[in-house]
């Protein structure tokens, strides 16, 4: 359908706001808050917490969850940072919608890095920048979409969680985004878009694991028979693991990092890897515990063998409710004259994490780009108004939706 007049207003709205999109992305992108730096993940959320608050929403902080001792990220502070949520629901009428966005990116936040600000190029349409894309582009533009539907007159009942660890695995949020998930209707993820702005309605799930190996350790030249190598089990396992994956099936195991033994001429005693799983769905994903944990023995055994679980994002399918929730994205997209093809993808996001709770999620409708993780990140700076303009129409329409609109919540 044509957008109607208040939705002309706001695209109109968002039109002007370029160059204002721009200078927020840089003052963002210039923050560095990658590798858990807590002063530039604490001046983030509190930039963005007071432009929420503006707005009208009760802020709170929520204290960290624990998170696994054993994730081979050990150098993290064992206190997590909080996870703001920013809520404007109280007293609202329609269908409570849910923005989530994370503030950290992998990108090393020290000042001797060469990757820590936005460069535009020369052609003004694309830059480049320490978590640009992913998803400091995705904040930037939720932001100003929410406070763009305020100023054209328009009040939906949403609320805005901001988590500071889901490049590590959202452990410190997890807690915090599930109760969110079960106080609202409708769950909107703006990380970035696929390369080709398509949206994201597949996503399989993920999860950690580390295997331990304990032996005996002994002089190499003196007593290498009393020695029990952990670092030869651990060899023995990590073949047996590389028979494991199968793609097809959406089966998907890697290991790494490795360590193990202290120096060349001694058996090493431990020895220790840790690695990363991909399952379509539950079934695979018991499949690939059930596997891992076959290689555990009694602690007493020589050599034993510990192994240790966390599949924390379960899979996210392309429910009836998801892609209702894609189509209605896609036809704001058509009215914008912007294409919004579907995709799918292998990564995982806290996207996972909520639709899991029984919230309907789309989680890509963030700006597009590309090089995630890399110092090649890049975004299309034309999308900061397209997908600012896309999101604020989208939230306008889920608004006057109506809660009938989607499955209720039980």
């Amino acid at each position: 359908m044509p957008l109607n007049d208040s939705e002309r207003r706001l695209a109109s709205y968002i039109d002007r706001l370029h160059d204002r999109l721009i200078e927020d992305l840089r003052l963002h992108v210039g923050l560095p808050t990658g590798g858990d730096n807590r002063s530039a993940l604490d001046e983030t959320r509190s930039l963005l917490c007071a432009r929420l608050a503006k707005l009208g929403a009760e802020v709170s902080m929520v204290p960290p969850a624990p998170r696994p001792s054993w994730l081979h990220d050990a150098p993290i502070e064992a206190e997590g940072p909080p996870t703001a949520v920013c809520s404007r629901i109280r007293g609202k009428a329609g269908p409570r919608i849910l923005l989530s966005g994370h503030l950290d990116t992998v990108h090393d936040p020290s000042p001797s890095s060469t990757f820590r600000s936005l460069v535009i190029n020369a052609d003004g349409k694309s830059a480049t920048g320490p978590g640009c894309v992913d998803m400091k582009g995705g904040l930037v533009i939720a932001v100003a979409a929410l406070e763009a539907l305020e100023a054209c007159g328009l009040s939906p009942a949403w609320s805005f969680i901001l988590n500071s660890d889901e490049e590590t695995g959202s452990y410190w949020s997890e807690a915090a985004l599930r109760a969110e998930a079960r106080q609202h209707d409708i769950g909107l993820v703006v990380e970035p878009a696929l390369p080709d702005g398509s949206l994201v309605t597949e996503r399989p799930g993920s999860g950690q694991f580390m295997i331990e190996v304990r032996g005996r350790s002994a002089h190499v030249g003196r007593d290498f028979t009393s020695g029990v190598s952990a670092v030869t089990r651990l060899g023995e396992i990590l073949v047996e693991l590389s028979r494991l994956p199968d793609p097809p099936r959406g089966k998907i195991l890697s290991v790494g990092p490795i360590e193990g033994g202290p120096a060349t001429n001694v058996v090493p005693d431990r020895a220790r890897a840790w690695g990363n799983v991909r399952f379509r769905d539950t079934s695979i994903a018991t499949e690939l515990e059930h596997q891992l944990l076959a290689f555990a023995t009694d602690p007493g055994a020589m050599p034993a063998v510990i192994v240790r679980t966390s599949l924390n994002r379960p899979a996210k399918p392309a429910t009836p409710d998801v892609m209702k929730l894609a189509e209605k994205a896609a036809a704001v997209a058509a009215d914008l004259e912007q294409r919004l093809p579907f995709g799918r993808t292998g990564g995982v996001c806290d996207g996972n994490i909520l639709q899991d709770e029984g919230l309907p999620v789309i989680d890509t409708l963030g700006v597009r780009g590309g090089g995630l993780h890399t110092p090649q990140e890049w975004i299309d700076l034309t999308s900061l108004v397209d997908r600012c303009k896309l999101l604020a129409i989208l939230i306008a329409r889920l608004a006057d939706a109506g809660p009938g609109s989607f499955t209720p919540r039980s």
